[in-house]
């Protein structure tokens, strides 16, 4: 009995230590949107979201990056990532994370022009989802995940892709509960 008790723990063990997971985000800093107008942003709301992520979770992080940074105007920015959008463009990232190693994968985005912006997409492409979960994240004003939740899951079909968490940007700050729900699958 002793060694039936003891191979258990053993595979438990072994399943939790191969199971890893990663929190992924793009976030935007500076100035943002929010119902209370044009605001400067020491923090990005996704970035806010994700780092709660990974505090509940105990994931490693990584932050997405592009390399040609976009207008520190909000207007402009939102110009830039339109026309990116309409062109799918795929703009270079500074740095990439190998995620062969991760089973659950948390990917968050600020709603752009209804969707992800195209850094994301980036990413997406570089990678073998096959077999992956993800767990989708978004901040907003009012979209929600727009087409965001569906262009996922046609870009990585492959993937698992769950119920996502969508917060109103302006609301990030008093989140914690619904962030903590979330992650706890509630």
């Amino acid at each position: 009995m002793k060694r039936i008790v003891l191979t258990v723990i053993l595979a438990l063990a072994a399943l939790s230590a191969s199971a890893q997971t990663l929190v992924v985000y793009y976030s935007r800093t500076g100035q943002n949107y929010t119902s209370d107008g044009i605001v400067n942003l020491k923090a990005g709301n996704t970035a806010v979201v994700a780092k709660q992520i990974q505090k509940l979770t105990g994931a490693d992080i990584f932050q997405l990056e592009t390399v040609r940074q976009y207008a520190a105007d909000y207007h402009e920015c939102t110009q830039e990532a339109k026309q990116e959008l309409a062109a799918g463009a795929r703009p270079a990232l500074k740095a990439d994370i190998d995620i062969s190693k991760y089973d659950t994968i948390y990917l968050g985005w600020p709603c752009w022009w209804g969707t992800y912006p195209m850094c994301v997409a980036t990413f997406l492409e570089a990678h073998d989802w096959t077999g992956k979960t993800v767990i989708p994240f978004t901040t907003h004003e009012g979209s929600g995940f727009g087409s965001g939740l569906r262009d996922l899951k046609a870009a990585i079909p492959q993937a698992t892709v769950k119920n996502g968490l969508s917060i109103q940007g302006s609301k990030v700050k008093t989140a914690g509960k619904q962030i903590e729900a979330f992650v706890k699958g509630k």
